[in-house]
């Protein structure tokens, strides 16, 4: 129990530090969420074309690890290819978990998705929104981890089960709507207070290569 506690204080902690600070802290995770965003599209492509659950097959993990690594250097030499494949991924994770709330997943939300991921990246890059979709992602992944902290601490939801499902939104969706209501308004709640708290501050190309050298 100390050990489950504990894992839920730190999950908890990262989650608050993401939904309303994520932006301030974007310089450091930039690499990071370009591996996992890497790792989700892999994970996800071959689970949406093979079957299975995500992560649930040798295959998926080699091309998640493969496109993870790739992820990383995309984002550490080229700025703006990362914040477009962290748009992409944020923009494919959130209409696949928005569409398989409420409709079984298929063909169709599979090429949904991928159009989705498309046009995050093209919208974010041709009209510059890199500031309200760095802010968009860690609020929405903040009250996603604050959430699903809480599910997992008292045993609402199991680490299996998240694993095979990889649909986070559903799981909180599907679990009761007061979780469903808590995770809209923690997300809201991170937009409008990071908003709020960097109108002045401006996380520029510039400022990202002089803080990883």
């Amino acid at each position: 129990m100390i050990v489950q506690l504990l894992a839920f204080l730190f999950v908890a902690g990262i989650g608050i530090g993401l939904c309303f600070f994520g932006y301030r802290i974007f310089l450091v995770l930039l690499p990071i969420l370009g591996f996992f965003a890497g790792l989700w599209l892999g994970a996800f492509g071959v689970s949406a074309f093979l079957g299975g659950g995500l992560l649930a097959t040798t295959t998926g993990w080699i091309v998640g690890v493969i496109l993870g690594v790739a992820g990383i250097v995309l984002s550490y030499y080229f700025f703006l290819a990362g914040v477009a494949l962290v748009a992409a991924a944020a923009g494919a994770a959130l209409s696949y978990g928005l569409m398989t709330a409420f409709i079984n997943p298929g063909w169709i939300v599979s090429i949904v998705t991928v159009i989705v991921a498309v046009l995050a990246a093209v919208v974010t890059l041709r009209h510059e929104l890199q500031k309200y979709v760095i802010t968009f992602l860690t609020a929405v992944a903040g009250a996603d981890l604050l959430v699903l902290s809480v599910l997992v601490l008292f045993g609402v939801i199991g680490l299996a089960d998240v694993q095979a499902g990889g649909n986070l939104i559903k799981f909180i969706t599907a679990t009761s709507w007061l979780a469903w209501g808590a995770w809209f308004i923690l997300a809201i709640a991170g937009v409008v207070f990071q908003v709020r708290f960097n109108k002045d501050y401006e996380f520029t190309q510039d400022r990202y290569v002089e803080g990883w050298g």
